[in-house]
């Protein structure tokens, strides 16, 4: 019989939780009773949020990670929108949530904010889409940061999701929802090529295969001229403990399959420019020193010196 180290327990339990934080193509249906809540946005009175039917389960998970951080850590992350919409997350949106599973939904978000802020101060008048936007309140906690400016604002996922997006997090004037496959491409004729545009993509491309991320990628690179992607991924080491958790809990339907071990080597794949690639942990790890469990450290640490997890920012013409 083999036998494990700590460090492989410790791995695998990180890796299986990092599982959870990332939205499956499709999930576990939510069949929640219906919710009375009172909107706080725009004098709206009383609003219904019906039963949630037809919705992944995971689709709270990282909105769960987001208001526990914002509360625990806040001088690390903090999310006003999400805690506004705590009291009407369904209950089974708060199993299997751990420290280790919180701090990586909180501690991407971080890093793409920041790098967010940054492609807008660099180019004032711009696009950011969020692709497979889910239930993600960046658009609430980039422009708390720095205003409305002249940036025009985009979100993209199925039709049922941005529908329940609607419903629940209710839309600004200012933010463009479109329902759509974001594989297909159709919602770009929704947006202004010609400008900038940081394109962002979360927890999305690991449930499909190379070959259509790659096709996806050109043709972003295709569309939009002054185009950048930020996205994240697993490596193929990560991948293998990953699925190994999924496959013994009877998860065989959100098996990953998409994963980088090479940051440059994807870059130059794809035709396009790296630009970063950045761990997750690095600032978190700073902050927060002393405040985290011990395991949750060693599996933050252990991730980011051996890049199971990283975030890449490529620049998709020269």
């Amino acid at each position: 019989m083999k036998s494990f180290h700590f460090s492989d327990c410790i791995l695998g339990a990180g890796l299986w939780c990092l599982f959870c934080l990332i939205r499956p193509k499709q999930g576990g249906i939510l069949r929640n009773e219906d919710v009375q809540c009172t909107s706080k946005s725009e004098g709206k009175g009383v609003r219904k949020i019906k039963k949630i039917e037809g919705v992944a389960s995971t689709l709270f998970v990282p909105m769960v990670a987001r208001i526990d951080v914002s509360k625990r850590f806040p001088e690390f992350f903090y999310d006003e929108k999400s805690l506004e919409l705590e009291e009407f997350l369904p209950e089974a949106a708060w199993k299997g949530a751990s420290e280790y599973t919180n701090i990586v939904s909180s501690s991407r978000y971080y890093n793409m904010d920041n790098m967010t802020v940054a492609f807008i101060e660099k180019h004032k008048t711009c696009n950011v889409v969020f692709l497979g936007a889910g239930l993600d309140t960046a658009y609430h906690r980039i422009t708390k940061r720095l205003g409305w400016r002249d940036t025009h604002y985009y979100g993209v996922d199925l039709p049922e999701v941005i529908e329940k997006r609607k419903e629940f997090c209710g839309v600004d004037s200012r933010e463009v929802m479109i329902g759509g496959d974001m594989f297909a491409m159709e919602w770009v004729d929704s947006v202004d090529t010609g400008l900038p545009t940081l394109l962002l993509v979360s927890g999305v491309f690991q449930y499909f295969r190379e070959p259509k991320i790659l096709a996806f990628i050109r043709a972003l690179k295709r569309a939009f001229v002054h185009g950048e992607l930020i996205f994240d991924a697993t490596s193929t080491s990560g991948l293998k403990f990953t699925n190994h958790f999924i496959k013994r809990t009877g998860h065989a339907d959100a098996r990953m399959y998409f994963s980088v071990d090479d940051c440059q080597e994807f870059a130059e794949k794809c035709d396009v420019t790296l630009l970063e690639c950045r761990g997750f942990f690095k600032d978190a790890l700073q902050i927060l020193k002393g405040k985290l469990k011990l395991t949750t450290r060693m599996v933050m640490k252990f991730t980011d010196r051996t890049k199971r997890t990283v975030i890449l920012h490529l620049k998709l013409n020269p």
